[in-house]
């Protein structure tokens, strides 16, 4: 079994009454977005089959050889119906998908607002397979048409940025957000393998360490629907084979609490203790708590009797950007890649860091 190597962990507990975002900042910088002509002679297709796509904002001066990819999140589908109605959209489609897209946080071009990253090249990949870029498989019955290519559209976007610079790259960091996050588990081996051999490379996912714990009806819920989502995607051939050979449910490799034994790729992992997608798909979802049990808990952690593992978001590297031990996140990710520092931060229990964002505010005392 190779040994992990997670370098550094930054645990921010931050609580959101909404779907997480990736780590960004105030500063905005639109980028265009580059369609993967070449990506339909090798099947590499969205769900609906238009093409694949990503942003690419070129690095300069010292960063000009050095590259972040970063994964787009947004959920994913695991039956047909969900798939078809993923299709009609713009995580499903590149066909309604902006053709702009904000650079900020990691991905800015400003050295104040990202000091260690801001003259690399920086892309994002779009997301429009619903699956982590994993899937290799397709669902026609004569009627409906549905591509899970995501395996396909990875390979074609890391094909269409070799030439363009990324086979001289020195140094590079795949990141992403949510799925993003998660699919950075998924594709740390053979991203590694695409790079010159002397490059340094090292892998940042955002809210994407997602668990397999069991619900308060003691089921195994985001079991289940990845087992659903791995099945219909075709999965299973893509993920880790040092992974699904030790073990009798191969499926469960698709978690990275999993996978993570198998990846030696150096690893930042950043997480809330209370992440609003577990804390309502994972530890209550909707199914077992008919009654609403669990809705005061849902709404303020504070409120809950006992709290297990959930998850985080954040600002970059702004002047309200949360802190720990008065660091930014920007700053832990630089010290940890570029060996400036080894750190593990971990934050106090919720809602003790007054530098969080989205904190629930706490009950007014009238005096009478």
């Amino acid at each position: 079994m190779m040994k992990i190597r997670i370098e550094i962990t930054l645990c921010l507990l931050l609580f959101l009454v909404l779907a997480p975002f990736c780590i960004c900042s105030g500063e905005r910088l639109p980028v265009g977005m580059t369609l993967v002509r070449k990506a339909t002679a090798h099947g590499a297709v969205c769900l609906d089959g238009s093409l694949p796509a990503y942003h690419l904002h070129r690095g300069f001066g010292a960063g000009s050889n050095n590259w972040i990819l970063q994964f787009e999140g947004g959920g994913w589908c695991n039956d047909i119906s969900s798939c078809l109605e993923r299709a009609k959209t713009r995580r499903g489609s590149t066909r309604y998908m902006s053709k702009l897209e904000v650079f900020s946080g990691i991905l800015s071009n400003n050295a104040s607002l990202n000091p260690d990253f801001y003259n690399w090249n920086r892309v994002k990949l779009r997301y429009c397979d619903g699956a982590s870029f994993s899937g290799d498989s397709k669902f026609d019955n004569g009627t409906s048409l549905l591509y899970f290519r995501g395996q396909r559209i990875w390979e074609a976007i890391i094909h269409d940025l070799l030439p363009k610079g990324l086979s001289r790259a020195r140094k590079a960091l795949l990141s992403g957000c949510s799925a993003g996050g998660l699919a950075t588990f998924l594709h740390s081996h053979n991203f590694t393998k695409m790079l010159p051999s002397n490059a340094s490379v090292k892998c940042l996912s955002d809210a994407g360490f997602f668990l397999d714990e069991r619900d308060i009806s003691l089921n195994y819920s985001m079991r289940s629907f990845y087992h659903d989502l791995v099945a219909l995607q075709g999965i299973e051939q893509n993920l880790n084979p040092n992974c699904t050979r030790s073990t009798s449910n191969p499926k469960l490799c698709f978690f990275p609490q999993y996978a993570l034994n198998y990846i030696s790729t150096p690893y930042f992992i950043l997480n809330s203790a209370y992440d609003v997608f577990q804390f309502h798909h994972s530890l209550v979802p909707p199914s077992p708590d008919l009654h609403g049990h669990w809705n005061r808990c849902k709404l303020d952690p504070a409120a809950c009797s006992a709290t297990r593992s959930v998850y985080c978001k954040d600002t970059w590297f702004a002047v309200d950007s949360p802190r720990i031990h008065n660091k930014t996140i920007a700053e832990a990710v630089g010290d940890w890649y570029f060996g400036r520092k080894i750190t593990k931060e971990i934050d106090c229990p919720y809602p003790c860091d007054k530098t969080c964002h989205n904190l629930i505010p706490s009950p007014q005392v009238s005096l009478r």
